[in-house]
């Protein structure tokens, strides 16, 4: 008979576990890239999501040039509901534009919040909710990494949100191309978030994104992020960006990885580019995640009158092996 290696069995229930809970054992940040993850961080569990990143961007045509530094963060609360997440997030923009075109080059200082935005995400469908064919295989290695048809079905989240505009707020298009500029403004954010988890560690993430809804300068995005686990720690990434506006569009490419520090901490790195001279995009970005964990297990009857401590199961990223990865990662 063949002996079976402790340490795999341990890693594959341990894998099992927290791919099927919308609670993991390990940190689910939505970092390194800007895509949201179609699951919740769990109740009861608090979790910041920070980062600082450089901004170069040169427009060509227009002779200007912008560069600074930012610093974008999210906040993240599991309320009432495994599937329910309330979030607030932001990024702030401190930069100084150098317009070459006229005779005698000057400068223009800018300072605000590019965005501010309060929400809440519900997941309204999981595909291994209750599976039996999630539970991992203890006998065999490959039979858990090999493909599966029904991870071709993603989890489905939808999110509704509002922005937050401050007044002479020069990051926002009420400012740079309206008479409302001198007044704050409230306008809606709605975003459908699906993620697919592959065996092999392999996790993607779709955010298609409606923003600003309501004003003269609505727009639509779209964001896909395919993220690889090669080992308990680490994980790599890629992402592709679309912004579609009237007054702005753009396709920006990320690539880049974190490291799994702890259970409960995360740090991370990449590169923002893309392909175009209206402007140009060029950003590298740190960060870190960090959740402090007041999440119990759920109590239910079990029929005879007393109770247990029971985790409801359900499908969420992958972590350590097949299962770290952050955002959509």
């Amino acid at each position: 008979m063949r002996v079976l290696n402790p340490l795999f069995i341990l890693l594959i229930v341990l894998t099992y576990n927290l791919a099927n809970a919308q609670y993991t054992e390990v940190i689910n940040s939505n970092r390194p890239g800007v895509s949201e993850s179609a699951f919740s961080v769990g109740t009861n569990v608090v979790q910041a999501e920070i980062g600082a990143f450089t901004v170069k961007e040169e427009h060509t045509p227009l002779q200007y040039e912008i560069s600074g530094f930012g610093v974008d963060f999210s906040l993240r609360y599991g309320l009432l509901f495994e599937e329910l997440e309330i979030s607030l997030d932001g990024i702030y923009q401190n930069d100084n534009v150098t317009y070459n075109s006229a005779s005698v080059p000057f400068e223009d200082k800018r300072a605000n919040f590019r965005n501010l935005t309060l929400g809440a995400k519900y997941l309204i469908y999981d595909p291994y909710k209750n599976a039996e064919e999630a539970k991992p295989n203890l006998y065999s290695y490959h039979a858990n990494r090999k493909f599966q048809w029904k991870s071709l079905i993603p989890a489905v989240s939808v999110y509704a949100g509002a922005n937050f505009d401050t007044k002479n707020n020069p990051f926002v298009p009420y400012t740079a191309f309206s008479n409302s500029g001198d007044q704050s403004n409230i306008s809606p954010k709605v975003m459908i978030a699906t993620q697919n988890n592959f065996n092999g560690g392999w996790v993607f993430v779709m955010n298609l994104i409606k923003d600003r809804i309501g004003s003269e300068f609505s727009d639509f995005q779209y964001i896909f992020t395919l993220t690889h686990s090669f080992s308990p720690q680490w994980v790599v990434f890629g992402e592709a960006q679309g912004i579609s506006s009237d007054f702005y569009a753009d396709n920006i490419f990320r690539v880049g990885g974190a490291y799994l520090w702890t259970k409960d901490f995360q740090l991370d790195a990449n590169i923002a580019f893309n392909t175009k001279d209206t402007p140009s995009v060029f950003n590298i970005a740190f960060g870190a995640s960090y959740r402090l964990d007041f999440h119990k297990d759920k109590k239910v009857d079990n029929g005879n009158g007393n109770t247990g401590n029971f985790k409801k199961k359900k499908k969420k990223k992958k972590k350590k092996e097949d299962d770290f990865n952050s955002d959509g990662l």
